[in-house]
């Protein structure tokens, strides 16, 4: 077994090693600079449409609103990510890991931009009318029927991996943080998590939706607004803080122990990577649910779609950031959830409960997205059929993931995401003059329309 596990590190560090982080971090600035900068440019368009998103107009074709398919979206990039990822990346990068987190994700919003477009444009109806789209019927529709092979290929990675970081991880998450803190069972925990999963799974996309508008936007607020509780407690030393970050990102600080961080790299390694592992940009994940968008234009659905990796690394990401660095425990040599933790209990009473509590609720919308995503993905391989057997071995799975010691599983997961990544870059670069020609038609019908009005 311990043979196996190093065999699969291996593996893990070379797919996610500087040639993945440079083909994900270099398809966004390419896709930016095609775009001619508009994912930033545009962030005031993208939040009013996000807003009329709220409503579909009586034409519009789709299963669920505009501003609900940002939310399932959001739901499933929202998680540990935001709590763990970014302690991880200060701890092994210092804190100018987390500047190259925002450069990731300022050119991560044109690769979600493209990624909604073509979803849209290329999207089928199912055998049951629902809307369906996403990288694998881009790369079919788009690229044509000789390389329908590599959207199988997606298809296939995302179902399997969607176990991984979706399902298992997320369920041995809320174990681990509920037995920690609370003294409950793992199977507890996983059978309570498993019920509550199917009662919404079972809906399907719509009730997925439903519970993604209310709940992703409730959970976003309440832990922004206790980070800015201690942000605001310790204004006169936020800009040092700031300073600091942009200062370490060229210069290096050694981070855990004195051993990492002490380079530059470090912090461009960390930050890149953990800016990618929570909003997911370059995936393909996102796509599949701005597919199923009541929108008739897709130009309009992928400038809302862009707003997702700002709220998740531009806002909540930055917000734990500096909770961490201002509260200084960053450089005890604590990492993960726990570095988060103890930074928010330091700076604010109770303050680690706010940690518990996102963790629980980040982890059930992840679980409740990403069943959408491989159930998708499933439907795409063997059709309609699969989709009520795949929900019950999906809310199965919980239940394992909640008991199971999941070494192994992180690693497989680890290696099926990248997996994932790479049919989808290929197809965005090579369908990127679609994005070009119809944002730019767009927005030359919306600048006429403002000028003779």
């Amino acid at each position: 077994m311990d043979a196996v596990t190093e065999f699969l590190g291996s593996i893990s560090g070379f797919v996610w090693g500087p040639v993945m982080l440079a083909l994900l971090l270099g398809t966004g600035v390419y896709l930016t600079a095609g775009l001619r900068g508009m994912p930033i440019r545009r962030i005031g368009y993208g939040f009013r449409q996000l807003f009329r998103g709220r409503h579909a107009g009586k034409d519009d074709r789709g299963d669920i609103t505009p501003f609900q398919a940002l939310a399932t979206a959001l739901s499933a990039t929202i998680g540990t990510g935001n709590i763990a990822g970014v302690a991880t990346a200060i701890a092994l990068g210092g804190p100018g890991a987390i500047f190259w987190m925002w450069l990731t994700a300022l050119v991560g919003m044109a690769t979600k931009y493209s990624e909604a477009v073509l979803a849209v444009r290329y999207r089928e109806v199912d055998e049951r009318g629902r809307y369906v789209g996403g990288p694998m019927y881009y790369i079919k529709n788009g690229m044509g029927a000789k390389w329908k092979w590599l959207g199988a290929a997606f298809a296939l990675f995302a179902m399997i991996a969607a176990f991984g970081i979706g399902n298992t991880v997320q369920a041995n998450s809320v174990a681990d943080v509920l037995e920690s803190n609370l003294a409950i069972p793992d199977w507890a925990t996983g059978l309570v998590l498993a019920a509550l999963v199917f009662v919404v799974i079972i809906g399907g996309i719509r009730r997925i939706a439903h519970l993604a508008e209310y709940l992703v936007p409730s959970m976003a607020i309440l832990y922004v607004g206790f980070a800015l509780v201690i942000i605001l407690l310790n204004i006169t030393d936020v800009p040092a803080a700031l300073a600091q970050i942009v200062s370490d990102a060229f210069t290096g600080t050694a981070a855990t122990g004195g051993f990492a961080g002490a380079a530059v790299w470090a912090a461009i390694r960390f930050g890149v990577a953990r800016g990618i592992f929570s909003n997911e940009a370059g995936l393909g994940s996102a796509p599949i649910a701005h597919a199923a968008a009541q929108t008739n234009d897709p130009v309009r659905q992928g400038t809302i779609a862009m707003l997702g990796t700002f709220i998740d690394t531009i806002i909540i990401c930055t917000m734990t950031a500096l909770v961490i660095v201002l509260s200084g425990v960053w450089e005890t040599g604590e990492s993960g959830a726990a570095l988060t933790s103890a930074a928010f209990a330091q700076s604010l009473g109770g303050g680690n409960w706010v940690v518990t509590g996102g963790l629980v609720l980040f982890a059930f919308t992840t679980i409740v997205a990403w069943s959408y995503y491989g159930e998708r993905s499933a439907e795409y391989l063997f059709g309609v059929k699969v989709i009520k057997p795949y929900r019950y071995v999906w809310v199965g799975a919980l239940f394992i993931g909640a008991i199971a010691n999941l070494e192994l599983i992180w690693l497989v997961a680890d290696i099926l995401n990248a997996l994932m990544a790479i049919p989808n870059l290929i197809a965005l670069i090579a369908l990127s003059g679609t994005v070009f020609a119809i944002t730019r038609e767009y927005f030359a019908r919306a600048e006429n329309r403002e000028t003779k009005a």
